[in-house]
């Protein structure tokens, strides 16, 4: 399933200064792309959906890895699902109340909206790609001559960005156990 684009084709339009009818008809596949970059790099999805992951515990605390964690639907460990009065839940963490060796979760996560400055990286990224569709990077014509930054060429953030989305990262890792289905 194909996640929604981080922005919209209109807010590219105003973040451009120009009107909606203004941009190439490939506007919508560029902040795909660019949508698809920065939930790479983040490791996030940031809109709301629901997600099954088997997770090993450590020190009885699974790390859920996409935030925000709205709702856990469904825990099992060790070979039943547990009652929700059975595990806590504290931001992105499940606290379980015993040593088990792998515990499968289905939760709902993700953001009502797409925060800001996610969605400020998704739709300068945009726009960098569109006014240099071509990668140039320096043009010329007659006595004037232009230069774009490194950054400007290919669909790549910036380090700055990068930095950026680090915050939003998850900070465990999701092993896989095993082959097909853990449960």
């Amino acid at each position: 399933m194909a996640l929604p684009a981080l922005a919209t084709v209109d807010e590219l339009a105003a973040w451009m200064q120009r009107e909606p009818a203004e941009l190439p008809e490939g506007a919508a596949l560029v902040l795909d792309t660019a949508s698809a970059i920065v939930r790479s790099e983040a490791r996030q999805r940031f809109t709301r959906g629901t997600t099954t992951v088997a997770l090993a515990p450590r020190d009885q605390v699974v790390t859920l890895p996409q935030r925000p964690v709205v709702a856990v639907e469904l825990v099992r460990a060790g070979g039943r699902e547990l009652r929700p009065d059975e595990y806590r839940l504290w931001r992105d963490e499940l606290w379980l109340p015993g040593s088990f060796g792998s515990v499968v979760v289905t939760y709902s996560h993700g953001y009502a909206e797409v925060p800001a400055p996610v969605r400020a990286i998704v739709l300068t990224l945009a726009g960098r790609v569109l006014t240099n569709p071509s990668d140039l990077r320096q043009e010329s014509v007659g006595s004037v001559s232009v230069t774009y930054a490194a950054e400007t060429i290919g669909a790549n953030l910036a380090p700055i960005e990068r930095d950026q989305l680090a915050r939003y990262r998850p900070r465990a890792a999701v092993v896989q156990l095993g082959k097909g289905r853990p449960w």
